[in-house]
């Protein structure tokens, strides 16, 4: 399981645009948001770095965490 601090992160909406460009690169993934948090949680064949790229593409600023 990656997880991934995400800024810029502030609802609902936020979250499904988050899991919405992990599942576009993925669409098998598993992906758990944790917007109190602002992290994300995936569990995915995709590299971490494709995942923080789209996560980035999609207007936010993912970095990845232990």
């Amino acid at each position: 399981m990656m997880k991934f601090r995400v800024e810029g992160m502030t609802c609902g909406g936020c979250a499904r645009g988050v899991t919405n460009a992990v599942l576009a690169i993925d669409p098998e993934a598993e992906v758990a948001v944790d917007l109190a948090a602002k992290s994300v949680a995936v569990r995915s064949n995709a590299s971490a770095d494709r995942i923080r790229s789209a996560i980035d593409e999609a207007g936010y600023r993912a970095v990845v965490s232990d």
